[in-house]
């Protein structure tokens, strides 16, 4: 077994269903406006549609297919969803058929962390020597778990995947360089999808006191995982954040003194998406060039568990 310094991230993809739920469809839907949502969340549009599965091979593919790492090379799949389309089989079988690989495969759920979670996850396997080479999903539909007469929440979800290849690497200077990571399970109240009578009747969510929770225990999380890299907040290009509301975004900024704009933010266009969130942010930022290969960046995912995960990386 060889053991590597750590692990690179080379290459991110993501995928969108065609439909878009706008904020004026909601105006047709319920008691609302396009003011009172754009105000409350910073969201004038989410995308709707497609298969759980689907969208998870579509960010897996435009992935694999950016990394120049061949097929016969990964080793592993790892999916963070928590609106699978099925319990069993999980949707990285689902992924690692679809793509013609012969790998391991399995699900992970820690929410809106979920993707941060399992980024940190297949660090270990390939600091470890377990693995050579791995496709990390994130991916929801969350427009499946949503109660369309609520209108606290259902303004605020969309559907969307993202994914990026990591492998094994043996240079210090690039990859995996800290995280933290924590929940909290004392406030399963505050946001929750429950299922009753075998089917989940949508997310509920005590917005004030999520707020003030999370606020706090992502910014504690995100300074503790730029502590233990050895950097500070300067060094970073960018924060690729879970795109819960972009007011939480702009408060988690403010909390940690941070200007607001190296916060990248997707949310407008695509609601919030759970865990196909913080690799939707990194796309974007890749894409518009705020992040280039060799700039430090911060993953920070942070949802239901209450759960939060942030991990400073070096991109590409």
């Amino acid at each position: 077994m060889t053991v590597s310094i750590g692990s690179r991230l080379v290459s991110v993809g993501t995928a969108l269903p065609d439909d878009v739920l706008s904020n004026a469809d909601f105006e047709r839907m319920m008691d609302t406006s396009d003011e009172w949502i754009l105000s409350r969340t910073g969201i004038k549009e989410r995308r709707v549609g497609g298969t759980t599965t689907g969208l998870a091979t579509d960010a897996a593919r435009a992935a694999l297919e950016r990394s120049g790492v061949a097929p016969d090379a990964i080793d592993l799949v790892v999916v963070a969803t928590q609106t699978p389309d099925d319990l069993c089989p999980s949707t990285a079988a689902g992924v690692q058929h679809a793509l013609g690989l012969t790998c391991g495969a399995f699900d992970l759920n820690a929410a809106c962390a979920g993707f941060s979670y399992a980024v940190v996850t297949v660090h270990a396997m390939l600091r470890s020597g377990a693995i050579g080479a791995a496709i990390v999903v994130g991916v929801d539909r969350m427009t499946a778990a949503t109660n369309y007469e609520d209108r606290g929440t259902a303004i605020l979800f969309g559907d969307g995947a993202g994914a990026v290849v990591m492998v094994a690497d043996d240079d210090g200077d690039r990859g995996v360089v800290a995280w933290d990571m924590g929940t909290d399970g004392a406030h399963p109240d505050i946001l929750s999808s429950p299922i009753k009578d075998g089917r989940i009747t949508g997310v509920e969510m005590d917005g004030k006191a999520l707020f003030k929770l999370m606020v706090r225990y992502a910014a504690d999380s995100a300074r503790a995982a730029v502590a233990k890299a050895g950097v500070g907040f300067d060094d970073l290009s960018a924060v690729l954040a879970h795109q819960a509301n972009q007011r939480i975004l702009d408060a988690v900024a403010d909390r940690l003194d941070v200007p607001r704009e190296k916060f990248v933010s997707v949310i407008a266009s695509t609601g919030n998406t759970s865990a196909a969130s913080v690799p939707l942010a990194l796309e974007a930022a890749v894409l518009d060039g705020r992040v280039a290969p060799g700039d430090l960046v911060l993953l920070a995912g942070f949802g239901g568990g209450l759960s939060w995960a942030c991990t400073v990386a070096v991109w590409g």
